[in-house]
């Protein structure tokens, strides 16, 4: 079952909507920039964002928060002008063990003020304790924020294993729609992601989607 506060998350009720259509047209709770290893800046992704027209947003940085203030700044001057803006939410990708295995942790909707997080946003995994899967789990939710297993099926373990030990551990949630094969335009896998997206349900977690966009388009990764 969820957490009482994974339920009340503001965020919740985002991605209790997300579905297989959601992304990349609506809803991107995963991509990059040059902050961490992608091709975008932060004002070319705000751009490309708004040109989108998408609803919902997080930008996911591997260990790096930096360039949500600038995006944020962005939207905030366009929507004073008049234009409408995607919601944007705190977000950074970090690294863990779970289970023996190196995955992928989305934290989302973290607060502005997150100590906890602040040994996870040094641009480099930790090493030692901290980098457990508990570890990342409770940096992650004292902070006020959401924690969703990435991609499931990239590791070297099956995603229903992964699955079942995070939900287990107490994560939020699993990024359930996500294109496997790199297809462009981007498009969810099948039926890889709907059979993610049932194990998910079924263990009362939420689901999420993204692009994981590390080149020069928010349509493809």
């Amino acid at each position: 079952m969820p957490r009482p506060e994974a339920e009340n998350h503001p965020l919740a009720a985002v991605l209790q909507q997300v579905s297989a259509g959601s992304c990349p047209g609506r809803l991107n709770f995963h991509c990059h920039t040059i902050h961490s290893d992608g091709s975008l800046s932060a004002d070319g992704l705000a751009e490309q964002a708004l040109a989108i027209g998408l609803e919902h947003l997080a930008i996911t940085d591997h260990h790096d928060h930096s360039a949500h203030a600038r995006v944020a700044a962005l939207f905030a001057g366009w929507a004073s002008a008049g234009q409408r803006v995607p919601s944007l939410w705190r977000g950074v990708e970090i690294s863990c063990l779970l289970e023996g295995c190196l995955v992928h942790v989305l934290a989302l909707g973290f607060g502005d003020h997150h100590p906890s997080l602040t040994p996870y946003l040094q641009r480099s995994a930790v090493v030692g304790p901290a980098l457990r899967s508990d570890a990342v789990l409770a940096a992650i939710q004292a902070a006020g924020g959401l924690a969703l297993l990435a991609h499931p099926a990239r590791y070297r373990l099956p995603h229903g294993r992964l699955l079942a030990a995070a939900a287990e551990q107490g994560f939020d949630g699993a990024e359930v729609w996500y294109d496997y094969d790199m297809a462009h335009p981007w498009q969810p896998t099948a039926p890889l992601c709907w059979a993610i997206a049932a194990d998910v349900a079924d263990r009362g977690l939420l689901p999420s989607c993204g692009t994981d966009t590390h080149g020069l388009d928010l349509h493809g990764r």
